[in-house]
């Protein structure tokens, strides 16, 4: 008996179709996964610590995957750009971002309007570390302690200034709380990223800087540490002091990095990258590497442990956007 000619196409449109999907990059064929490169949205300039905390677990993550991660620098709006560009990425697990405490916390608050959900837009993947914010000034300063800076600036008010990695970015919170909290009259100089502002401070055009990742500018002898916004001293720079023993009690800011996907990333996808995150970040190397910048060392954590924590630290960015009286449209 004749097979119905449109049976028979309806069957190799069906059988094409089942073949094409299971080609798609963690669509029907998760355990090939990955098989092409990833790329990880960053949004931040090159250079600053965002940056290079996530070139350096890239490279492990790639040897780890067995395929290349390229690092997508977009970076402004205190990286909204690139949020809104991972939001909108394909959920295929070939599309990941560095998240931050801005990305995921401030920026919610901080900005009027956002063009993205950090939480319904996203899916987690682990958390990476953390740092807390260290007081810099140039290495030729006359400040040689946080009291030098404080009195400084009530001797001369509106005449010293702080520098960050741009509007709405970590470093000027910080700076905003510091002013807040010291009662100072100082001001603010936005930068498009850490870098260039660090190369100000550097050339000594920049008073001072709140920021992260600054051991090896500190032991360089390019900048000068005056105190860490943390309880404990950093065991990489273990003669600076924390703003407590320095004569500042109540001043803790730190930032964190984890890694997110677009929301509708196949569970077996993020949790073959939280594995690989998780194996990069136990390499001893690595742990080093993190240590010389100053990043604190980190327990891995599960992908719905990551999430709960970057939803538990959501208030608390909150308030410091608050506390910083800053606020943008």
């Amino acid at each position: 008996m004749m097979t119905n000619p449109w049976a028979r196409t309806l069957a190799r449109l069906l059988t094409a179709l089942t073949c094409a999907v299971a080609l798609l990059p963690g669509a029907g064929a998760q355990d090939a996964y990955p098989n092409a490169a990833l790329t990880m949205i960053v949004g931040w300039p090159p250079g600053g610590p965002s940056d290079n905390v996530a070139r350096l677990i890239a490279a492990k993550m790639s040897t780890e995957l067995g395929q290349s991660i390229v690092i997508d620098n977009r970076a402004g709006a205190g990286s909204n750009i690139g949020s809104d560009a991972a939001a909108r990425a394909r959920p295929d697990g070939y599309t990941i971002m560095l998240a931050t405490v801005a990305s995921h916390g401030l920026n919610s608050v901080l900005y009027s309007k956002l063009n993205f959900d950090p939480i319904k837009d996203f899916a987690p993947i682990g958390y990476i570390t953390s740092s807390p914010s260290t007081l810099l000034v140039p290495a030729d300063s006359p400040y040689k302690s946080l009291r030098d800076v404080i009195d400084a600036a009530k001797a001369n008010p509106g005449k010293l200034n702080y520098g960050s990695g741009g509007v709405g970015s970590s470093q000027h919170l910080a700076g905003a709380i510091f002013k807040k909290n010291a009662n100072l009259d100082i001001v603010h100089i936005p930068y498009k990223g850490t870098a260039p502002a660090m190369t100000d401070l550097m050339a000594g055009r920049v008073d001072m800087i709140l920021t992260t990742g600054v051991v090896s500018f500190v032991k360089s002898g390019k900048v000068r540490a005056l105190a860490v916004a943390a309880h404990e001293r950093l065991p990489a720079l273990p003669d600076v002091p924390t703003f407590e023993q320095a004569g500042m009690p109540g001043f803790y800011t730190d930032s964190w990095y984890g890694l997110v996907a677009p929301a509708g990333t196949p569970r077996p996808v993020l949790d073959k990258l939280n594995a690989a995150l998780a194996r990069a970040m136990q390499d001893p190397e690595i742990r080093r590497q993190f240590a010389d910048m100053g990043f604190l060392p980190a327990k891995p954590m599960g992908v719905d442990e990551f999430w709960t924590f970057v939803q538990n630290q959501m208030p608390e960015a909150a308030e410091t956007v608050r506390a910083s009286g800053a606020r943008l449209e």
